[in-house]
């Protein structure tokens, strides 16, 4: 990590050190992009269609270029791993649902500054790599390890700071098996795009996006617990200056609905006739797996059991639920709402934090009916 910069960034600085991304990479939310939401009915998402968010600049790295994971700290036998050292390893292809920590964070009063998300900021894939406690086994971690840290080649300022993006986990989940953590190089069967992390990036199951880290160059194994930027000052659930806060972890359950209908440009409400209505969507947890989405059409009064689909083989992915409502004409608020088998579900009224961060407030989507008839 490079000095810092204090006369870089004054905005930021008057933001306070509690958003992950600050006033003055908000030029970046041009290259940032969510998943049109109609995108839902893909079990899997496809590369270009999948939410986007990076901190710093793209790095560029040409298909063709000579690319070295290092893998070093408290470890018996340091590892340098050239893409082709990666390939002998057993592959292994888990589909995951990431979603960005700040998804919904628009939503919140006062708003938080930072990436504007509304409910957007998440996709499915099937990424494949080397599962990581197998790099880890090879290396030999040492007996007085604590944390394991990752660095990927983005560089650049954020609130003063000049800074490779670095994030680290606890040993026992990056050596653990659930879920499994992946050295990724391929998305949907095919090597990594740019903006998801070419050539290596990593693959953290049921963990918000920030742990994912892309453009992975170096792996260390420490004896004491992280404290970069992006692990001890962003990324923190704080509810005020002085508090400390909790890290972001695990993702909380989170249904979306495909918005029905079609669109009202004017009013930004939805279109539909009376009659029966189909509606699906997806609902998925990084805490236990989904066990029921439940569905509103009168902002929140009453609730109606939507069916899941079978197919729960995708622990770590999002799941299809589907229902039908009888619309009647007049205006309506559609909301959802899952909940995971331990219990955790979503709240109508979101609790505030500094960032915006771990909220997965109902989603409710304004509908005008009209009269079939009409």
């Amino acid at each position: 990590m490079g000095p810092r910069l204090a006369d870089v960034s004054a905005r930021a600085r008057l933001a306070g050190p509690d958003e992950g991304i600050g006033p003055d990479e908000l030029a970046l939310a041009t290259r940032n992009h969510g998943l049109p939401l109609e995108a839902l009915r893909y079990d899997v998402t496809p590369p270009g269609l999948h939410y986007v968010l990076t901190h710093y600049d793209i790095p560029y790295v040409p298909e063709d270029a000579p690319w070295g994971l290092t893998l070093g700290g408290r470890v018996r036998r340091p590892l340098r791993l050239t893409m082709a050292d990666l390939r002998t390893y057993p592959a292994v292809t888990t589909r995951v649902t990431l979603e960005c920590a700040g998804n919904g964070r628009a939503l919140l009063n006062p708003r938080p500054v930072s990436q504007p998300w509304l409910v957007e900021a998440v996709g499915t894939a099937d990424w494949t790599g080397v599962p990581l406690r197998l790099l880890l086994a090879d290396a030999g971690v040492g007996g007085e390890a604590v944390d394991v840290v990752f660095t990927g080649a983005d560089h650049g300022v954020e609130r003063g700071v000049e800074q490779d993006y670095q994030r680290a986990l606890p040993l026992d989940v990056a050596a653990g098996t659930e879920p499994e953590v992946l050295v990724a190089y391929e998305m949907n069967g095919a090597p990594l795009p740019p903006q998801h992390g070419r050539p290596l990036r990593l693959v953290v199951p049921g963990w918000y996006g920030m742990a994912h880290v892309k453009w992975l160059c170096d792996i260390t194994v420490t004896d004491a617990p992280f404290t970069g930027f992006q692990h001890t000052v962003a990324y923190r659930l704080r509810h005020g200056p002085e508090d400390e806060g909790e890290p972001v972890t695990r993702i909380a359950p989170r249904a979306l609905v495909v918005p029905p209908g079609f669109p009202d440009f004017m009013s930004r409400a939805r279109v539909v006739r009376s009659g029966p209505v189909p509606l699906e969507g997806r609902a998925w947890s990084g805490r236990a797996p989904i066990v029921s989405v439940e569905v509103s059409t009168d902002d929140g009064g009453t609730w109606q059991e939507a069916h899941l689909d079978a197919d729960n083989r995708h622990r770590w992915a999002w799941r299809r639920w589907r229902c039908t409502w009888t619309a009647t004409p007049g205006e309506h608020v559609l909301g959802v709402r899952a909940t995971d088998a331990e219990g955790h579900t979503q709240p109508l009224d979101q609790p505030w934090n500094r960032g915006g961060f771990a909220n997965n407030l109902v989603q409710k989507v304004p509908v005008l009916c009209l009269d079939r008839d009409g």
